[in-house]
Parts: structure tokens; sequence; C-alpha cells
């Protein structure tokens, strides 16, 4: 336990929990914006099963770093790229996040509810069927996002009970926040439709990364605060304007 009063390991622990809740950022929107279509009774333990998925993913993946680590081992090689099982895995990842955020996109923009959401519906009131397929789905993004996060931790610290304490106090940090997070999205359509936008930005960073073509991810976070700084400003104008017309 010497290591515990080593300055460095404090500013490790903390640097690996900030950026962990940095690189949560994306998962808690597209877990807010699956669950957004499930019964209001049901959200809140949605959220937490999936954010508690989240965390028992990335210290699953933690203690079995022996194996996470022979994932960046290449298998094959394909149009001049060696992929390796952790280059699968992202290509899977960033395909279904794709397929989900456009598929999510085009419910919002789609004045008629598909057949597939009223068999959604259907299933909900028959037994909770779309509650866990909703959990799967969180779990599937889950793993992928926690595939990179851990990855990330292994090349920052060497003690792994540090490692999975920044996990630990990043989820808790990320549960705080998913419920604000959600019921904003939920009030506000375009923040949702900008949300998934960033989605399918992020999906296809991962199919992008899984080829080798490595994007910076800071680039695609400031595109997400200018983008949301500019929303806040319409939102803000759209509220101005309809406090106006209610006291003319």
């Amino acid at each position: 336990m010497e290591f515990l009063s080593d300055p460095n390991t404090w500013i490790a622990f903390f640097m690996l929990a900030a950026l962990e809740i940095v690189l949560g950022i994306d998962n808690i929107i597209f877990l807010s914006i699956l669950v957004g279509r499930l019964p209001s009774q049901q959200l809140d333990l949605a959220r937490r099963l999936g954010l508690l998925f989240a965390m028992a993913s990335r210290i699953a993946l933690l203690f079995s770093l022996a194996w996470v680590m022979t994932l960046t081992a290449p298998l094959f090689t394909l149009i001049g790229n060696e992929i390796s099982g952790r280059d699968l895995i992202l290509l899977g990842g960033g395909i279904f996040l794709l397929y989900k955020a456009s598929h999510e996109i085009f419910l919002e923009v789609e004045a008629q509810p598909s057949p597939e959401d009223k068999a959604g519906v259907a299933a909900v009131k028959s037994g909770g069927a779309m509650f866990w397929r909703t959990i799967v789905q969180i779990g599937i993004v889950d793993i992928v996002f926690s595939l990179d996060s851990v990855i990330t931790a292994v090349g920052m610290v060497d003690q792994i009970s540090i490692m999975v304490a920044a996990v630990v106090m990043s989820a808790g940090v990320m549960m705080l926040a998913a419920k604000a997070i959600g019921d904003f999205v939920d009030r506000h359509p375009s923040i949702k439709v900008l949300a998934l936008s960033f989605l399918t930005m992020v999906g296809t960073l991962l199919v992008a990364e899984a080829f080798d073509v490595h994007v910076p991810k800071a680039y695609v976070y400031v595109a997400m605060l200018f983008s949301l700084a500019v929303e806040s400003l319409n939102i803000r104008a759209r509220s101005k304007r309809a406090a106006i017309k209610q006291q003319a």
C-alpha cells in the first residue's frame, strides 16, 4: 500500500478518471437516446443497468489484460492493412453504431412510426421484450467503447487497482449525470438529432480506426462543443420568442 503515499499515484488516478469520464460522454448520449423510447417507469432502471454494465465490462477487461493486449496482434491482412481482434471489434461496433444512429435519426424526422417501432411498443406491453433488447444494445456498445478505454488505461497506469478505482469513480459520475443529460435530450428534439449525428461521426471514426486511419478525438470533441454551443443559442432564441408570444 506504499504506492498510495506517492503523489504520482494520485495524479495518475485523477487523470485516468477524468479521461474515462470524457471517453464515456458518447456512451451516455447513446444510452440516453436508446432508453428514451422506453416507458417512463423503466427509464431509471435502464440507465442504471446500462452504466453498471459499462463499469462491469471495463473492470472485466482490466482483469483480463493479457487477453486484451493479444487483441492488438495482427490476425490477417485486408487491402494492405493488418487486421487484429481489436480492429474487428471496432469495425463491428462502428457499423452497429452507424446503423443504429441512422435508424434513430430516421425515426426522429419521420412523422409516422415504423413497423419496428409498433412492434417494439407491443413487445413492451406484452412483457418487456423491448426493455431487454435495449439493454443488450447498450451492452454491445459498452464493450466497444470499453475496449479503447481499457487500452488507454493500460498505457497510462501500471497498477490495476488504480485503473479499477478510476473506472468506478468515473461510472459514479456518469450515473449522476446520465439522468440530467437524458432529460435535457428528451426536452429538446433538435439536441437529440444533433447527438445522433455525433454518434454517426463516432461510428465512422471507429470504422476508420479499424483500418488504421487515426483521427485525433480532440477534433471530434471540439466539433461537438462548437455545435452544442450554436444549438444552445438557438434554444435560447426559441425560448425568448415563445416567451414574447405568451406575453403578447
